[in-house]
């Protein structure tokens, strides 16, 4: 079994309180889960209206799967044009 791990760090520019960031953070968040049926969730800046880190881990049989993975959802996410990518960092084990 290999486990891939990612925080993606996201700017979100049209969030003028965390109600916004919510409602952007969730949608993001539940249509990754349903995409690509991955674990998700927000892990850090919880309180910043702005700013968040979302966490994702998926699970797979060889290293290469799960990092084309996590690299689809970091495209994703960065298509999205409510959000900017600022960091992200990727762990396979």
């Amino acid at each position: 079994m290999i486990v891939g791990t990612c925080e993606i760090e996201i700017l979100i520019p049209t969030a003028y309180s965390l109600k916004e960031k919510r409602h952007v953070l969730k949608s993001i968040i539940e249509r990754l889960k349903s995409r690509f049926n991955a674990s998700v969730a927000e892990v850090d800046f919880n309180d910043i209206w702005n700013k968040a880190m979302i966490g994702v881990a998926v699970v797979g049989n060889k290293k290469a799967i799960c990092e084309a993975y996590i690299n689809s959802i970091i495209d994703f996410i960065d298509k999205d044009g409510r959000v900017e990518i600022i960091n992200y960092s990727m762990e396979v084990l």
